[in-house]
């Protein structure tokens, strides 16, 4: 008879050792098995409703993200998801109206549900880095599907910097559309183009930056996916537009809370009592019934897409929404009837709420104002002083082949801007004796009519002609009062001066940090503005009297600008040509020979933009009063005016002390 084998014995451990062996094994096969199958097949909206996580870092509405907040978003974003046989979205759209999470979603899902490369594009490289802070780095921390397939940045080797995110199987690129070598850098499944109506016409003289980025996702063939979304600007120009209207131009129809009828949303259905935007309401197509703000939500709901318009190609999706969709919370139609009451009688303003509010392009007024009524608008100051609201000067140069004209401009809060002096430098660019006329200008100082004397603040002078003169002239004297600018082709309200780029290189061909400093501008973008400026409606002199001040941007010109400079202000019209494919752009045109006047009012209005006039606050339009002495001060009436003919510079007193602020560089 055997012995009983005890609990302990060598040979029950063998058999317990082994059992949990095979149960070990067991649960690594499962775990093998759970790893081979794939995430469950899902679209963009439906990955970003189960998985994405808004941060409070980068959004209003922190928490789980909903797409039922914003459901015009779902189809737009399943365009985007790979089962779509679309290769091209575009969405025309408004501000608040959640396209910006919409994009972030789609780059989440990549990373998560559809590996690939993929080039995010903003306007400009540092947009692309504030973005990748603000929106790309919470999305991937706040997102646990996120955060397992990229690295954090602090990792040794995590592939993580601030503008590429490696994840397996893809990795995520982001550029500025300024940068030609960031949009060239790899072939990409997957191309995000945001806000396309900001980026420059070319970038870095390459080309068209949104051809330049989807000629990176060519070799994908039908896998490809483009996302094209912006705000748009100018009719002729804008970039969306043209896209939108080559696409099926979908819409969102939504149905009447009262009687049922479909039908998309238009500004003009939006009703209101004058001087009461909290009474607005929108009133069905159908039924004329009033729609309130708390139908919005149901509307919503129950809306859906249709086209509009057969496609150029059937591959592109297009869709157009305004701000009238936004969600309750967001933007309410009262603070759409209110935008709109605040915009009226500025063009600005009703550009900025047609572009933003409505998500339409605006009609630029291209006809050149007549220079008749301009030059009956004139006002007495005497040649070289500077009106009592002008608070610092700028200068226009324009090099021509027998001369260096000089335009000196005061500008004041609000852009509001006075001509001070004109200058001729009679010889060209060929005679050192010009140049020297031109340095000499720098030192001069001009009368303020609070008793400052004013320096120069900025002089932005056209490298057109006679480039390598006007480099080597602005190296000899610095460029802390002297801008060489470079005009472009192409509206860029954004951002309508770029640079400045180092332009002097070795034979090697590299940058030389301290050699000339190019400034690139948007030539068309202030002429536009300088029209617009001309149009203002003046307040009479009644009006003046008892207190009213000036429109924002007015142009004051002096009594002793002579017609023939005037006429040269206003000598170019803006008018609509067709390329090849047939898309329209605008142009501007010469109406006559001679536009000095009108080239050195842009070249000015760029130096006010370098010296930083665009971007100060009131705390330092205060700091320039006071510092020219005029704080609380009633303004000085001119006298007298100077004779008619010819302008010629006038000659000024040298000052005891030029005020040249510390803002301006």
């Amino acid at each position: 008879m055997s012995a009983p084998i005890s609990r302990n014995s060598p040979s029950q451990g063998s058999l317990s050792d082994e059992a949990a062996r095979f149960e070990g094994a067991e649960a690594l096969l499962r775990a093998w098995s759970r790893g081979l199958t794939p995430d469950p097949w899902l679209t963009v909206s439906e990955w970003a409703d189960r998985h994405r996580w808004l941060s409070s870092r980068a959004s209003a509405e922190p928490g789980r993200y909903r797409t039922d907040r914003t459901p015009y978003m779902r189809a737009i974003m399943d365009a985007l998801s790979p089962g779509h046989p679309a290769q091209r979205v575009v969405f025309q759209k408004a501000a608040q109206v959640g396209a910006t999470e919409a994009g972030n979603n789609w780059i989440g899902f990549v990373i998560h549900q559809a590996p690939g490369p993929m080039l995010a594009v903003q306007p400009t490289v540092e947009l692309a880095k504030r973005n990748s802070r603000q929106r790309i780095d919470p999305l991937i921390e706040e997102s646990p599907a996120l955060r397992k397939r990229v690295r954090p940045a602090r990792a040794r080797d995590s592939g993580n910097t601030q503008l590429s995110k490696d994840f397996p199987g893809g990795v995520l690129v982001l550029t500025g559309a300024n940068s030609a070598v960031g949009l060239r850098s790899m072939p990409a499944r997957y191309v995000f183009l945001d806000e396309v109506d900001a980026y420059p016409a070319s970038a870095d003289e390459e080309g068209d930056p949104v051809a330049l980025a989807e000629a990176r996702s060519l070799t994908f063939a039908h896998r490809r996916k483009v996302f094209l979304v912006s705000t748009p600007t100018i009719r002729g120009v804008s970039r969306i537009e043209r896209e939108y209207e080559a696409s099926d131009q979908r819409r969102f129809f939504v149905p009447c809370p009262h009687c049922g009828a479909m039908q998309w949303l238009r500004f003009e259905r939006l009703r209101w009592e004058k001087g009461r935007p909290e009474t607005a309401a929108y009133h069905c197509d159908a039924c004329e019934e009033r729609i309130e703000e708390h139908h919005k939500t149901a509307m919503l709901a129950a809306g859906e897409w249709r086209a509009t318009a057969e496609a150029h190609d059937a591959r592109t999706v297009g869709f157009h929404l305004s701000a009238l969709y936004s969600p309750p919370g967001w933007k309410s139609w009262a603070d759409i009837a209110r935008d709109k009451e605040t915009a009226a009688g500025s063009d600005e303003a009703e550009r900025v709420f047609r572009n933003t509010v409505l998500g339409e392009t605006w009609i630029e007024t291209g006809d050149a104002p007549d220079w008749q009524r301009i030059a009956e608008r004139r006002e007495d100051w005497p040649a070289g002083t500077v009106p009592h609201k002008g608070l610092f000067l700028t200068a226009g140069a324009d090099v021509q082949k027998d001369r260096i004209e000089v335009d000196v401009w005061a500008w004041g809060r609000g852009l509001e801007s006075w001509l001070v002096d004109h200058v001729v430098i009679e010889g060209g660019p060929a005679r050192p004796e010009s140049w020297e006329a031109l340095t000499d200008l720098l030192g001069r100082s001009w009368r303020h009519a609070g008793g400052a004397e004013l320096g120069l603040a900025r002089l932005a002078i056209d490298t057109g002609y006679e480039t390598a003169a006007v480099y080597a002239w602005a190296r000899s004297v610095g460029f802390a009062q002297v801008a060489p600018v470079k005009g472009v082709e192409g509206f860029n309200r954004s951002s309508p001066v770029s640079g400045p780029t180092y332009v002097d290189a070795t034979v090697s061909g590299k940058r030389l940090r301290r050699g000339a400093r190019l400034w690139t501008v948007a030539v068309p973008t202030f002429k536009a503005e300088t029209y617009r400026f001309l149009r203002l409606a003046r307040p009479t002199a009644e009006e003046l009297s008892e207190g009213a001040a000036f429109p924002p941007g007015t142009v004051h010109l002096p009594g002793w600008a002579d017609t023939e400079w005037i006429r040269q202000l206003v000598a170019e019209q803006l008018v609509t040509v067709r390329n090849r494919r047939g898309f329209a752009k605008l142009e501007w045109q010469k109406l006559r020979e001679r536009n000095e006047a009108l080239d050195c009012r842009v070249y000015a209005r760029a130096a006010a933009w370098i010296a930083g006039a665009d971007r100060w606050g009131e705390a330092t339009w205060a700091d320039l009063e006071e510092q020219v002495g005029i704080k609380g001060t009633e303004p000085d009436r001119a006298e007298g005016q100077a004779p008619a003919g010819r302008i010629h510079r006038t000659p000024g007193r040298r000052a005891r002390r030029v005020f040249r602020s510390s803002y301006m560089g």
